[in-house]
């Protein structure tokens, strides 16, 4: 995955060094489907099944630059989908750090895990996946430092504003937008925007 980094580098969506080495360490092929494989140091999103997809490189770039991960961490990682941000996320945390993934589709839930096993993560207790809606956010592992949305909402769930910690970030795509948001206060949210992106949609059911 060497080009592809590069090219991110180079072109300024990867900036900061902790996410440059995870997605160095942690390559794109391992998270599409074989036949996929050739493709995945494209910069484009796959189809990975279920008609959803693993987001464009570029995309998954700037949202972690924008969510700022750090090592140590408490991450919920809502849609995750083949696995590759929850991989990336638990790079960055480290073994003192934990992320909870959360994928409704229990296909994709189950293949996602088995990804995410190929570097560890799961065996050593920094990656918990759940197989279930994200609606109301997971509780049992709340309050996060970061909170990272891969499906595209219609607004942002109350539960994901009350489980971040106050100073905690969050990104996530709202209709045809990326916001950053920042928890400032109890009900005090800073938000940015940037527009002209397309996600799949958020899928409400248990």
């Amino acid at each position: 995955m060497g080009r592809l980094v590069d090219d991110l580098v180079r072109n300024g969506y990867l900036r900061t060094n902790n996410i440059v080495d995870a997605f160095s360490e942690i390559p794109r092929t391992e998270f599409v489907p074989k036949d996929l494989e050739n493709q995945a140091e494209a910069n484009i999103p796959l189809p990975i099944g279920y008609g959803q997809t693993i987001s464009q490189p570029l995309t998954v770039a700037l949202m972690l630059e924008l969510l700022d991960p750090q090592s140590g961490q408490n991450i919920l990682d809502i849609g995750a989908g083949s696995g590759w941000t929850a991989a990336l996320l638990a790079h960055i945390v480290g073994s003192v750090g934990n992320v909870t993934a959360l994928e409704v589709i229990p296909e994709l839930c189950k293949s996602g895990e088995k990804n995410v096993s190929k570097f560890s993560f799961i065996k050593k207790g920094i990656v918990q996946f759940h197989c279930q809606s994200a609606e109301n956010g997971f509780e049992k592992k709340a309050p996060y430092d970061r909170i990272l949305v891969s499906a595209s909402a219609e607004e942002i769930p109350k539960a994901f504003k009350e489980q971040l910690k106050i100073g905690g970030k969050m990104v996530i795509p709202v209709r045809n937008e990326i916001w950053f948001v920042e928890k400032k206060g109890q009900d005090e949210f800073k938000i940015e925007k940037f527009a002209g992106f397309s996600f799949v949609p958020f899928i409400e059911k248990n």
